[in-house]
């Protein structure tokens, strides 16, 4: 069986074909010095041959490894330095690879719950899945996202909690929405000094802590302890992402207050911490 024709020397099209690539990368790679430009025939075109075939595919193959071009002329050049280039690079791959498994498990996470609570950190995911459906509210979500972003996950599944037990107690989630529209109506139409601050302050304090009280009788805070436990184990351990610190992060998200609401929140804390000096104050998330 005769062989077909076999060239000696092929034009730049034919040589882009064959290695994977197309002639304006390998213009590209004469232009940086990283493949030798040939020598031109007589109709003025650049010939490519076996050697040249042979450069150009290993090129290519170090480029799908992800090598930079200057990389890999280092490594043509024999040049010391691209081991520690090529180390860098397998880091790189191996944190890439880590944020695609992290992706595909918040995908599967996703369609599994079918919500955005997929989308949230297996820690607050699990403990709110079992939740009947639409019992746990858009609001409810927006909240524990924001919480998730400065308290970490840890402090999201916390307060999860709550959420579980407006879920189940009506007359919890009632006062909830009557406190929530309270608030609201803390526009810039209220003084800070209007005595009614004080009195729902008070109320949202009272509210608070019948929540914790309930989150007690229920034995939800006793899955947090087992959380806060095998978080000490992990302690000194710097989590991945984390660049701002509390304080920063929350004076980076824009709620809009009002003064009269700025100096409601502040006496509902101030509040809260006086009935923690005293004792009286039950776990509140």
């Amino acid at each position: 069986m005769p062989l077909p024709a076999i060239p000696r020397r092929v034009k730049i099209g034919d040589a882009a074909a064959f290695a994977g690539t197309t002639p304006r990368a390998i213009r590209h790679y004469h232009a940086i010095g990283l493949l030798a430009e040939p020598e031109r025939g007589s109709d003025d075109r650049r010939r490519y041959g076996y050697d040249d075939m042979i450069r150009l595919l290993w090129i290519r193959k170090m480029a799908d490894a992800g090598i930079s071009l200057d990389d890999i002329r280092a490594a043509f050049k024999g040049t010391t330095g691209i081991e520690q280039s090529l180390a860098r690079l397998e880091e790189s791959l191996a944190s890439e690879a880590a944020a695609i498994e992290a992706q595909r498990a918040a995908v599967h996470r996703l369609r599994g719950v079918g919500s955005p609570l997929g989308l949230l950190s297996p820690l607050v995911t699990g403990r709110l899945r079992d939740l009947p459906p639409g019992s746990l509210r858009s609001a409810d979500l927006d909240t524990l996202l924001v919480t998730e972003r400065i308290f970490g996950p840890l402090g999201a599944a916390i307060q999860a909690d709550r959420f579980i037990v407006l879920a189940t107690h009506p007359e919890l989630r009632a006062e909830e929405d009557r406190l929530a529209e309270a608030e609201a109506a803390l526009d810039d139409t209220v003084s800070p000094d209007d005595p009614r601050i004080e009195d729902l302050a008070a109320q949202r304090c009272d509210h608070e802590t019948a929540l914790a009280a309930a989150i007690e009788r229920s034995g939800l805070d006793e899955a947090i302890d087992v959380l806060l436990d095998q978080e000490d184990e992990r302690a000194g351990e710097e989590e991945e992402g984390a660049g701002m610190s509390v304080m920063q992060a929350i004076g980076k998200m824009p709620y809009d207050f009002s003064p009269a609401r700025v100096r409601y929140e502040e006496r509902v804390i101030e509040l809260f911490h006086s009935a923690d000096q005293d004792g009286d104050n039950p776990r509140i998330c």
